[in-house]
């Protein structure tokens, strides 16, 4: 989404302790994460992004420092409110390190676009996600059940059990980070994702 350029907090590196589901997976472990921690806090397995009562000018994240590949992930979030923009960034690369701005694939959190694959700063929306059908489903003010598995060029998101996207996308990386998102332009925006857990595949 558009992205802002202007003051910035103080940068300090995430401490994220959580759940993996195999004791190799360093996931979850506190070194594998870096952003500007003025708007996450981060406690076991469950990660909050908050802006500030004016709101963000620019979008930023919450960036895994190693790169992956083949993947699933799964979580609960929700938007607080049922209100704002936030989503999880797969195979994408760090654009501006100041900001902690992101570019590559994402799959998108949001009051307008549930569950789509959407370009940050990587062409715009990949795969827009039928919100009527996600309407049906979707606890707008209340955690919701979230999937991504990413497999070669291929991507499946799910929402609550619907898939809303299921395909092979040619301009997909071959790798990059996980990043988890805080958009610009809401005030008071908060973004929870908790029980995260993340698996790589062969």
């Amino acid at each position: 989404m558009r992205r802002f350029l202007f003051a910035l907090p103080v940068l300090a590196i995430a401490a994220f302790v959580g759940r993996a589901d195999d004791a190799k997976n360093d996931f979850l472990t506190p070194d594998n994460w870096e952003g500007l921690m003025d708007y996450w806090k981060i406690d076991g397995s469950t990660v909050t992004g908050t802006a500030p009562a004016e709101g963000l000018m620019f979008n930023t994240f919450l960036c895994s420092k190693k790169k992956y590949k083949n993947f699933e992930m799964s979580f609960q979030i929700r938007l607080k409110d049922g209100l704002g923009n936030s989503g999880v960034q797969i195979r994408s690369k760090i654009a501006n390190p100041k900001t902690f701005a992101v570019s590559g694939p994402q799959a998108d959190i949001g009051e307008t676009n549930w569950a789509g694959l959407y370009g940050e700063l990587f062409g715009g929306m990949m795969k827009a996600s039928d919100m009527n059908e996600v309407n049906k489903v979707l606890k707008k003010d209340d955690f919701n059940d979230y999937r991504i598995k990413c497999v070669g060029k291929h991507v499946t998101i799910t929402i609550n059990g619907l898939t809303s996207v299921d395909g092979d996308f040619e301009k997909m990386p071959d790798d990059g980070i996980i990043a988890f998102q805080l958009h610009a332009g809401r005030k008071n925006m908060e973004a929870t994702f908790k029980d995260i857990k993340f698996k790589e595949l062969d």
